[in-house]
């Protein structure tokens, strides 16, 4: 028989289930009564660990944006300008393979019908434009069109578009490359 798991193996373990459960059916669809199941313990004992439903869901979207935001910062070290924003696109691109991760962002937004998540969902986001921002010293109107672009590559990540044999689909799988953002500028965008 297994030893029993430490309190930290224990969370470990609920986040990684939760996670699936919170990206395949959002904040008010997951259940957390499957959620202990899988993992063999109590719904009393999920919410003595995490408080509420929401906050776990919190801890998990924000956890998944944290994941793409210091992927970003760490890709964009030492590098400037279109460069690091090249770098960082890389990443960005990548990290899109993490499914469950692109869910839970995806499933963030849609639950900012909530003024609590969305606050959450806020800081995130900022937290991403300050990356990019800071991490390229580009102008904002530069930083808005690879934050569009990228969101544009979720929506195609979340159809799994590479599954689809389309004009429109190839469209939307196109790798971005640096030198599309190197025209807009505050200067070209009045």
């Amino acid at each position: 028989m297994a030893g029993r798991m430490s309190g930290t193996e224990r969370r470990a373990q609920v986040l990684a289930i939760a996670a699936k459960e919170f990206a395949d059916h959002g904040l008010h669809g997951a259940s957390t009564e499957a959620i202990a199941r899988e993992a063999g313990i109590t719904q009393a004992y999920i919410f003595r660990m995490f408080g509420t439903k929401k906050a776990l869901f919190l801890e998990l979207v924000e956890s998944a944006f944290e994941a793409v935001s210091s992927g970003m910062r760490e890709a964009g070290e030492g590098k400037g300008g279109l460069d690091a924003l090249s770098a960082m696109g890389a990443r960005y691109f990548d990290q899109l393979a993490d499914r469950t991760g692109l869910l839970l962002q995806l499933q963030g937004f849609a639950a900012c019908g909530d003024p609590e998540v969305r606050d959450a969902v806020r800081a995130c986001f900022a937290r991403m434009w300050d990356t990019t921002e800071d991490g390229t010293g580009l102008e904002p109107v530069s930083v808005k069109a690879f934050l569009a672009f990228g969101m544009l590559l979720n929506a195609g990540a979340a159809m799994d578009v590479g599954q689809v044999d389309a004009e429109w689909a190839d469209g939307v799988r196109t790798r971005i490359q640096s030198g599309l953002f190197a025209h807009i500028t505050s200067e070209t965008n009045r």
